[in-house]
């Protein structure tokens, strides 16, 4: 079907649409939570009516899953940087480390801790869950540590579930971030506790 200047204007409106919803949800969501935010001031605040919102998403918890994917691909694109390697860091597993490091602190942010940690894993489903870790944190880490393999500063493993037993480390690492109450002392233990485990994956020498 050939596209004409009206149908391109609906797309366009409609992709407008949903970006707003995303857009504003993803405000109130962060400075109240889901539960305390209702469809009523989400539409309002998006400037649409709620049959806008059931046009583009199923409901609140369709709507919420889509704000934590559009948080998720924004802390990846940063953090992502931080899993390349550079000029003056020749070790690989160091970069993994960087990268783990960084992911932790994208996640200081209060309202990214509601979101994608704390509400999160009573919103979605953990297979929801599963499936968003793999389109964004797993992915980067994966990349990391086949490189890491490649140069050899750890074994070859089963890289997949080792990037996700990370990523999954790291999200716990974050909520008992979001839940202390010392959040200087805290960041600074589980750092720790970090960079041991990634320094476990370097092989051993024979004894």
């Amino acid at each position: 079907m050939k596209s004409t200047p009206q149908t391109s204007a609906a797309a366009s409106k409609a992709t407008q649409t949903r970006r707003s919803l995303v857009v504003e949800a993803r405000r109130l969501f962060g400075e109240r939570g889901y539960a305390a935010s209702s469809v009523e001031e989400i539409v309002r605040a998006a400037g649409v009516t709620k049959g806008a919102l059931y046009h583009h998403f199923t409901g609140k918890d369709d709507l919420f899953r889509a704000v934590v994917e559009d948080v998720k691909g924004e802390v990846t694109a940063v953090v992502g940087q931080s899993f390349l390697a550079t000029d003056d860091e020749p070790d690989a597993l160091d970069t993994v480390t960087r990268g783990c490091l960084a992911f932790i602190d994208a996640h200081r942010d209060p309202a990214i801790q509601r979101i994608t940690i704390l509400d999160a894993r009573s919103v979605l489903d953990p297979i929801q869950r599963r499936a968003l870790d793999a389109r964004y944190e797993v992915a980067v880490i994966r990349g990391a540590l086949r490189r890491a393999v490649r140069y050899g500063v750890i074994d070859p493993q089963p890289l997949g579930p080792l990037a996700h037993v990370i990523a999954g480390a790291l999200g716990e690492a974050c909520a008992l971030l979001a839940e202390s109450e010392d959040e200087a002392t805290t960041r600074e233990e589980i750092r720790t506790v970090v960079i041991r485990l990634l320094e476990g994956l370097r092989p051993h020498a024979p004894s």
